[in-house]
C-alpha cells in the first residue's frame, strides 16, 4: 500500500501591511493588535510623514519599506494616489482601506465576503399612475427617468373613465427605447388592447376575466376575484398552469389598519400552498399609504420578499416622501440578495438604506479627539463629531458644543467673512450629525444612503468606490504632488485630517 502524503504544513496568516503617518499611528497600532487572529497578521507601517492620506504615488515609492513576506498593503481610504502604479511598483496588491479607522474591524469581517451588488432575482415593475394624462413624450422621459432608477418593468396606469387613445403608440415607443411595458387598469377593453398592441404584462386579471391573456402575448398578474380570497387566485393559478401561460400572483398587500398583517399572512400562504410559482407585491399601499420613511418600509418589505423568495414587486412613487422608492429597492433587493446568498443578516452589504442614522456613528472618541488637538501646531480649524457633541479646534483652542451658536464666539473670525461662512456650513452639518447620530467627515457631505442622489447610472452606483477629494483635501493633495493650483479661501487651508481620516 502506498505511503499517505505527508500533511501540509499550517498556512500562515495573510501579512496586510497597514499604511499610516505619525499622527494616527498609535490608534492604528491598537486596532490592528485588535483584530489579528490566525487568518490575518496586520503590521503597521508608518511612512515617515504626518498625515499619510495626503501622500502621492510617488511619496508612496520612495518612503514606504514592505515588511518582508507581505501579502497585501492597504492604504488609507482618502488616499488618492494610483494604486496600479504601487502594485507595478511593489510587486504586491494594494487596496484602499475604510475612510475611517473605526470602520477597520468590520473591513477585515468582509474583505473575503467580497460585496457584491451586481445581482438579485426579483424584477421591479415601476408605475406611472398618470399615463393616460401623459403624451407619448411625456410618457418617455418618465420611463427612462424610472430605468434609471433602478425599475425593469414601466407600468402604465389608466385612470377610471379617462380615455386612452394613444397606449397603442405608448407601448410601441417604449419598446422602440428597449423598455418592458405592462399596462395597468380596471377596464377589460384596454386590457385586451394593450395585449394585441405587445405589451409584456397586464395588471391585473382573476378567475373571471382570463379570457383575456389568450388575446395576445402579454403575461397576466392574478389577483382575488375577490378582496382576500386566496381560493379564487389558486384557480386562476391552476387554469394558467393547465394552459401552459406564463403569469405571476399576487395576493394584494393592504394599508396598515386595513388587512395589512392578514395580507402577508395570505402571501405566506400562497408561497406554502405554491412552492414554485412567480408572486408579485405591490408594495404602494403600505409605502404611500403610511407616514413613515420609505427606506425602513422597504427594508422590512424586502426581508418578506427575501423569505418567501417572490420575484416582483410593483413600486409607485405619487407621494412626494416616496419619491425614492423605485431606487431604494432597486438597492434593497440587491443587499438583501447578497445577504441571504452569504447566509447572514442584511448588515455589512453596502447600508444603501441606513439614510438616517449610521451603525457606527463616531469615528474617534473624545478622548481621541483631545490628543491630536493637543499635537495641532497651525491656526487651522479642524471639525468632529463625538458623543460628547461637535468639536473644533487648532492651535489655539478646542471648543466642544452642540449648538454651532455656542461655538461662534470662539472662533474670532468676525473679520473674515468667507471663513466664517465655511466654518458655518462645517458646523451645521455637524450638528446634523450629532444630532441625527450619522458619520460626519470635514468638507465632505453627509452620507443619506440610496435616498441622497447617486451620480452616474444604477450600474456605477452599484460599484464601491472612494469619493472625490473634498476642497481642503484635494488642494492640500495638489500642494504634496508639486501643483501650483491657487488655495482656496475660506476652508481650512492645510487641514491635518481628523483622528480617522488620514488612515486605513
Amino acid at each position: 500500500m502506498a505511503d499517505a502524503d505527508p500533511p501540509s504544513p499550517l498556512r500562515r496568516p495573510e501579512k496586510v501591511a497597514l499604511v499610516t503617518g505619525s499622527l494616527a499611528e498609535p490608534r492604528l497600532s491598537r486596532i490592528a493588535a485588535e483584530i489579528g487572529d490566525v487568518e490575518l497578521e496586520p503590521v503597521v507601517v508608518n511612512v515617515g510623514v504626518k498625515v499619510a492620506a495626503l501622500m502621492t504615488a510617488e511619496i508612496v515609492e520612495r518612503r514606504l519599506k514592505l515588511p518582508e513576506g507581505t501579502d497585501r498593503v492597504l492604504m488609507p481610504g482618502r488616499f488618492r494616489g494610483d494604486l496600479d502604479r504601487l502594485e507595478r511598483f511593489f510587486g504586491v496588491p494594494f487596496a484602499r482601506g475604510p475612510d475611517e479607522m473605526a470602520d477597520i474591524p468590520d473591513y477585515f469581517g468582509q474583505k473575503h465576503r467580497g460585496v457584491d451588488l451586481s445581482r438579485h432575482d426579483v424584477t421591479i415593475f415601476a408605475e406611472i399612475v398618470d399615463a393616460t394624462a401623459l403624451d407619448t413624450d411625456a410618457i418617455l422621459a418618465r420611463a427612462r427617468i424610472l430605468k434609471g432608477e433602478g425599475a425593469d418593468v414601466i407600468d402604465l396606469g389608466c385612470m377610471p373613465d379617462t380615455r386612452f387613445p394613444h397606449l397603442e403608440e405608448a407601448i410601441a415607443a417604449m419598446h422602440s427605447e428597449g423598455l418592458k411595458v405592462s399596462v395597468d387598469s380596471f377596464d377589460l377593453s384596454e386590457l385586451s388592447r394593450a395585449t394585441r398592441a405587445g405589451a409584456d404584462y397586464l395588471l391585473s386579471l382573476n378567475e373571471t376575466n382570463l379570457h383575456v391573456a389568450a388575446e395576445g402575448p402579454a403575461v397576466p398578474v392574478l389577483v382575488p376575484a375577490t378582496q382576500g380570497d386566496l381560493d379564487s387566485l389558486i384557480r386562476a393559478v391552476e387554469t394558467c398552469r393547465a394552459r401552459g401561460q406564463a403569469f405571476y400572483a399576487d395576493p394584494i398587500l393592504d394599508p396598515i389598519h386595513y388587512g395589512f398583517t392578514a395580507s402577508i399572512v395570505r402571501y405566506a400562504e400562497l408561497r406554502r400552498r405554491c412552492p414554485d410559482i412567480p408572486i408579485l407585491m405591490g408594495i404602494g399601499n403600505v409605502t404611500e399609504l403610511t407616514d413613515a420613511d420609505t427606506t425602513g418600509i422597504n427594508a422590512l418589505l424586502m426581508g418578506m420578499i427575501s423569505e418567501l423568495h417572490i420575484t416582483a414587486v410593483l413600486a409607485v412613487q405619487v407621494s412626494p416622501h416616496c419619491r425614492t422608492a423605485v431606487r431604494e429597492f432597486d438597492r434593497a433587493r440587491r443587499e438583501f440578495f447578497a445577504a441571504r446568498e452569504a447566509g447572514a443578516l442584511p448588515q455589512g452589504f453596502g447600508g444603501g438604506l441606513m439614510a438616517l442614522r449610521d451603525r457606527r456613528p463616531y469615528a474617534a472618541s473624545p478622548q481621541e479627539i483631545a490628543r491630536l488637538a493637543g499635537e495641532v501646531r497651525d491656526r487651522n480649524f479642524r471639525i468632529d463629531v463625538a458623543e460628547d457633541g461637535v468639536h473644533i479646534y487648532n492651535r489655539d483652542g478646542h471648543h466642544v458644543a452642540d449648538d454651532p451658536f455656542t461655538l461662534f464666539p470662539h472662533l474670532k473670525v468676525e473679520e473674515d467673512g468667507a471663513h466664517a461662512f465655511y466654518l458655518g456650513v462645517e458646523t451645521a452639518r455637524a450638528e446634523i450629525a450629532y444630532k441625527l447620530g450619522k458619520r460626519y467627515a470635514q468638507d465632505e457631505g453627509l452620507a443619506w444612503g440610496v435616498a441622497g442622489e447617486i451620480a452616474g447610472s444604477p450600474e456605477e452606483a452599484h460599484r464601491l468606490t472612494f469619493k472625490q477629494a473634498g476642497t481642503t483635501l484635494a488642494a492640500t493633495s495638489a500642494k504634496a504632488a508639486g501643483a501650483t493650483a491657487r488655495k482656496p479661501q475660506g476652508p481650512a487651508g492645510e487641514n491635518v485630517p481628523r483622528p480617522g481620516e488620514e488612515e486605513t
